[in-house]
């Protein structure tokens, strides 16, 4: 076979450059299209079978009629802002067609009058939820909250493109394992502090501003990234990843916030989202790492490859910068 000339190879890496961005920028386009919308179900047993609705919708159509938004199982019968479930009680099926194909989640937060709770977010790829009448205590009734805000945490690392291109290039920025694992822990110490104050309610800092500070901090990165001399953030990297971290804590817990928080649970689907948004931004840094390896065993130059992909991120980045900068300054 053939070798590739010298030209001919660097021609393809910089074709590979100039692709990234607009294939990335693409992306970022079709995840701002698609933005993680929230809606949230509450229903109050207030005597035996009957229960007060509560419903919120980001949608003003869903918001003003309920009977659309919600299927209820076949016994309930919706009379006005109440729910008549008979003697049977609340028990079957309830469905959120609407939500298939979407990025939508829905909270359903059911008490019934002894106290007891049932608490689920209904996703997409199964929109509905079976209510099997009074939930078990214990563990069992806290069991399906750690499920659901742990794949909450996970999902909303890997499709918040934001977080995710700042946690590749710590990873770009840090080669050596000691080092990367001293910044890794320091992002993780930091977000999970700010997150875990603005959902208890001890901080608050608009989205915006902050929305915009978490672009910056990619671009910031990536251009260390590039930089051949020895600067502050490479000698470093953990007091930048400490940082930044408390703006994308911020950003995680805007999110939270808005998927919606049990009130007598908030300990609990912190803790569990939180565990999930690490279990995400681990899964990253092991297979950045493993590319690494794997690209390094395979004898291939790595300087190109990786400065193209930098490139691309921090065009992304630069342009989502641009653009909620301008949001914050209503330009």
């Amino acid at each position: 076979m053939t070798a590739m000339p010298r030209t001919t190879r660097r021609r393809w890496r910089w074709s590979c450059a100039a692709l990234l961005p607009v294939v990335l920028l693409a992306a970022s386009g079709v995840a701002r299209s698609h933005e993680l919308d929230s809606a949230s179900l509450s229903l109050k047993e207030i005597e035996s079978g009957r229960f007060l609705v509560g419903w919120r919708a980001s949608s003003r159509t869903l918001q003003e009629d309920l009977g659309t938004a919600v299927v209820f199982p076949r016994p309930c019968r919706l009379q006005g802002l109440q729910l008549a479930c008979g003697a049977s009680g609340l028990v079957g099926s309830i469905e959120f067609p609407w939500i298939e194909g979407t990025l939508t989640r829905v909270v359903v937060d059911v008490e019934w009058r002894d106290g007891t709770r049932l608490l689920r977010v209904v996703a997409p790829s199964a929109p509905r939820l079976l209510v099997y009448g009074v939930p078990a205590s214990g563990w069992r009734a806290l069991e399906p909250i750690a499920v659901d805000y742990t794949k909450l945490g996970i999902e909303h690392i890997l499709t918040g493109f934001d977080h995710l291109l700042f946690v590749v290039a710590l990873a770009l920025l840090v080669r050596r394992g000691g080092q990367l694992l001293a910044t890794i822990t320091a992002f993780t110490v930091a977000h999970s502090l700010s997150l875990a104050l603005t959902v208890l309610g001890f901080l608050h800092v608009p989205s915006p501003p902050v929305e915009a500070s978490i672009a910056l901090s990619i671009v910031l990165v990536c251009a260390e990234c590039l930089r051949p001399a020895r600067s502050l953030t490479k000698r470093a990297p953990w007091a930048v990843a400490l940082a930044f971290g408390l703006l994308h804590g911020l950003g995680f817990a805007s999110a939270l916030l808005e998927l919606g928080v049990p009130e007598q649970h908030v300990p609990s689907a912190l803790l569990c989202f939180n565990v999930g948004v690490e279990l995400g931004q681990l899964g990253i840094i092991a297979l950045v790492t493993f590319v690494r390896r794997l690209v390094s065993r395979l004898g291939v130059e790595q300087d190109g490859p990786r400065r193209a992909l930098v490139y691309a991120m921090g065009s992304v980045a630069a342009y989502w910068s641009i653009d909620r900068i301008a949001a914050v300054l209503r330009l």
